[in-house]
């Protein structure tokens, strides 16, 4: 727990430090997009390491090289500012994956499909579903990006640790035993609730920008796919034999399993913000 404590409290300052910086120094929103890269990049690496122990061997330099033009992309805010260029990134990703892998496998073609499935599976996992976030910080303005970052971080984080503490304290059902046994629908419904909680406290402290009704309907919509995201996570990890995506980061495991309640929400966050916003 020590261990666990203290890599957040020196994890933590630096993320609120990239979300805020940019309203008073503009060319900080560099340094989320950086650490987004590194983090979403880390994800994806742990992500194939788990396939691997499963003998599904993904095209790591096709997988990075079209997690690049995604980031690309996204830092370009293409879905809103260039949506033609945007699908053709990704129909040019998954016909480079297809050609690819036919290459790759022309000694032992039943190899194919694994090999194809689990190398689009992964860029569309981390890159694409992750750099959403990239967007949001590029594809708004200083101060209105960071109130956004801020919120959904507030509650996602809300959410994990009110499921946390309501399920130690209530929880008797469990919620996908199968998956993760530790979770319970109290646990849910208790981060349900710090979902809408943390996220009305955010809207009367900071942004009044946002109506409470619409910002609680979009927080309890990302607690819920937070909750969904982590199952996700521990089925892959279930899966492949692993109890952590990897040991980087001391106390919480890897970036894969940090990110894990975060990836399903970053699309609703941004177009929830474009439909909102303008």
């Amino acid at each position: 727990m020590k261990t666990r404590l203290l890599t957040a409290a020196i994890a933590i300052p630096i993320l609120i430090a990239a979300i805020i910086l940019p309203i008073w120094l503009p060319w900080s929103v560099w340094l989320f997009v950086a650490i987004a890269v590194f983090a979403l990049g880390a994800g994806l690496f742990e992500f194939f390491s788990l396939t691997k122990k499963l003998e599904l061997k993904a095209d790591a330099g096709v997988a990075y090289l079209g997690a690049s033009a995604f980031v690309l992309s996204f830092v370009f805010d293409a879905p809103t500012k260039a949506p033609e260029i945007f699908l053709c990134v990704i129909a040019g990703f998954v016909i480079a994956a297809f050609i690819s892998q036919a290459f790759r496998f022309q000694k032992d073609f039943t190899k194919l499909l694994t090999g194809l499935g689990v190398t689009v599976a992964g860029v569309f996992y981390l890159a694409f579903l992750g750099g959403f976030l990239i967007a949001v910080r590029m594809g708004f303005d200083g101060a209105l990006s960071s109130k956004l970052l801020i919120f959904f971080f507030a509650v996602v984080f809300g959410s994990d640790a009110g499921a946390y503490f309501a399920g130690r304290a209530f929880g008797k059902h469990k919620l996908a035993p199968a998956i993760s046994p530790g979770k319970t629908i109290e646990g849910l419904i208790g981060g349900i609730l710090a979902a809408a909680g943390f996220a009305a406290l955010a809207i009367w402290l900071f942004f009044h920008e946002l109506g409470f009704l619409p910002g609680i309907i979009v927080a309890i919509a990302i607690g819920i796919l937070g909750v969904l995201g982590d199952l996700a996570e521990s089925a892959i990890k279930r899966g492949s034999g692993a109890k952590d995506a990897a040991s980087i980061l001391p106390g919480h495991g890897g970036f894969l399993d940090r990110l894990d309640s975060l990836l399903f929400g970053a699309p609703v966050l941004y177009y929830f913000a474009r439909f909102y916003f303008g």
